[in-house]
């Protein structure tokens, strides 16, 4: 599970850096376009501690599944709110993106932790 958080988190600062430079180079840079990669940040280096610190892996993993509930929940809501006006810009690209890819993470997290709980 730790691999996955490593690659889920890589795949939010993807979201998060092109995000930015799409601003960037229409000229409406804004940091808030990072934010998907602050949360892949803070997934990623979980899953990266969890793995090189066994003892501590279990606790870790537990607070990046609720840094990914939270990255699922947060855009969910945010586009849920404004769904009357959505247009298909940039914006909501990425907003979509760091949903999908934290709700898949979320859903396979729960699985492994219920696989783990079954096994002796």
């Amino acid at each position: 599970m730790t691999l996955t958080a490593v690659y889920c988190g890589g795949l939010l600062i993807i979201i998060g850096i092109a995000g930015y430079l799409y601003g960037i180079s229409t000229g409406h840079a804004s940091l808030t376009a990072l934010i998907p990669a602050v949360f892949g940040i803070a997934i990623g280096a979980l899953g990266f501690i969890g793995r090189l610190k066994e003892s501590l892996r279990k606790h870790l993993m537990h607070v990046a599944v609720i840094f990914g509930l939270l990255g699922f929940l947060l855009p969910t809501g945010r586009l849920l709110s404004n769904i009357s006006s959505i247009g298909f810009t940039a914006a909501v690209i990425s907003q979509l993106s760091m949903a999908l890819v934290c709700l898949v993470f979320v859903i396979l997290s729960v699985g492994s932790f219920i696989a783990a709980r079954r096994t002796p």
